[in-house]
């Protein structure tokens, strides 16, 4: 097992579609990893990183029902699994494949816990998981903002999006615990505030506020407050639906993954409008919001700044994420890891893929020609300085985690038994007595 701090960073590997669906916005494509995906793996071992969020493209490996192209993902695993690279895999990145059309299609949840159970089975020594990706802001951009996917912007289109997407979350944990009783799950969701502009702008301000833990609350199957449970009926979901999400969380197999930008902060004015209020409370505070809601152990699964006209703006953003890390952990929170992400420059997040111009984006460790930048430098650097010391500076979960070439060893099978064993009483205790 792997004591001690998680470091990662990841591959970009969004693809919604945008263009009434014409227009697939695929990250991967854009930033060459399907040419260079063999020197990727090797810049993310030269970072002195053994933890790579990571996961094949859904739309070309999910072709049909119950049928899949393995033959990109069974070339990069392989290459994973030959570095020991620890992935956590993200199976669902803002967009499904073109014959499920989008997340308002009540089919979703199912196929996609065959999808997962699939890759399981093929690829049994992984045990990190990113079922869904950002549940909250994929139903956001989708169906409140009008941006990707299905482009619809009501209330109810967005309900149906956050149910869909956090029962398709769950399905996928249930199907891959029955194959790696042991996996974990590190939910990447974004951490957001809404700070009110005018006293006026305050209800709006509140109910945003409530909004924002919407998909982590059904996921983590805590009841959700009164505001948003009003909202949530008035707009599609029905009383079964919910007691379904109470029901069935798997809270104890998770680590609250939040991700932190410097536009996840907002400023509402009294109409109801928002735009970016810049870092007013930070990583630290936020995340506290959030760990005080949920109690599990937490990892900074997100974050990046361009690089800037200076050339050193990534940098001192990563200074302040991190000095924000070091912050919550001594303040007791159980942060377990920190995610640069990703590897390399991305293209055309600056319209935040609405456009398909093509514009690169210097916000990775690497640029796109990887070459390393002034960040990517600094973050291995913080690496090989943190990487011994952290896990003797105050009481820290340790995270069980078993590496890639630890899988087939006797205590790693032992303990995926013992989970066995543990799952199985736990779903025994959770079974209605016989009637």
């Amino acid at each position: 097992m792997v004591p001690g701090f998680i470091f990662a960073t990841g591959i970009e590997n969004s693809i919604p579609t945008i263009q009434g669906g014409r227009v697939r916005m695929d990250e991967m494509e854009k930033c060459g990893h399907y040419q260079h995906w063999r020197t990727d793996f090797e810049l993310v071992q030269e970072l002195g990183i053994c933890f790579l969020r990571y996961g094949p493209p859904l739309y070309r490996t999910f072709i049909g029902s119950e049928r899949y192209d393995w033959s990109f993902c069974d070339e990069a695993f392989a290459e994973l699994y030959r570095r020991n690279i620890c992935p956590i895999v993200d199976l669902c990145h803002f967009g499904v494949p073109d014959w499920i059309g989008n997340f308002q299609n009540p089919d979703f949840p199912d196929l996609f816990s065959q999808y997962a159970e699939a890759f399981a089975l093929r690829y049994p020594w992984v045990q990190l998981y990113t079922p869904v990706n950002e549940m909250f802001i994929c139903a956001l951009f989708s169906t409140l903002y009008g941006w990707w996917n299905e482009q619809e912007t009501t209330d109810r289109a967005f309900v149906t999006a956050i149910k869909h997407l956090v029962k398709a979350n769950v399905l996928a944990m249930k199907a891959i615990l029955r194959v790696r009783p042991d996996a974990l799950f590190i939910q990447s969701e974004s951490s957001e505030y809404y700070h009110a502009e005018s006293p006026k702008a305050v209800g709006t301000a509140e109910l945003m506020n409530a909004r924002r833990f919407l998909s982590l609350d059904l996921n983590y199957g805590r009841r959700i407050d009164s505001e948003m449970y009003e909202y949530v009926m008035d707009n599609g979901m029905t009383r079964e639906e919910y007691h379904y999400f109470l029901a069935n969380h798997l809270k104890h197999h998770c680590i609250m993954g939040n991700d932190y930008y410097l536009t996840n902060e907002h400023l509402v004015s009294a109409d109801g409008m928002t735009h970016a209020s810049g870092e007013i409370f930070g990583y630290a505070v936020i995340t506290r919001q959030y760990h005080e809601r949920y109690r599990l152990p937490v990892m900074h699964t997100e974050t990046n700044l361009s690089q800037g006209p200076k050339g050193d703006e990534a940098v001192l953003w990563l200074r302040k994420e991190w000095a924000n890390v070091l912050r919550v952990r001594n303040d007791g929170v159980p942060i377990v890891g920190f995610t640069w992400y990703s590897l390399t420059d991305q293209v055309d997040w600056d319209s935040a893929l609405r456009e398909n111009n093509g514009n690169v984006n210097p916000l990775g460790l690497y640029d796109l020609n990887r070459n390393i930048r002034a960040v990517g430098a600094a973050y291995r650097q913080l690496i090989s300085d943190w990487r011994q010391v952290l896990p003797t500076q105050s009481v820290c979960l340790q995270v069980p985690i078993v590496m890639p070439n630890q899988y087939s060893e006797p205590w790693a099978m032992r303990s995926r038994q013992s989970a066995e064993r543990t799952g199985q009483a736990s779903a025994d205790a959770q079974r209605p007595p016989e009637q």
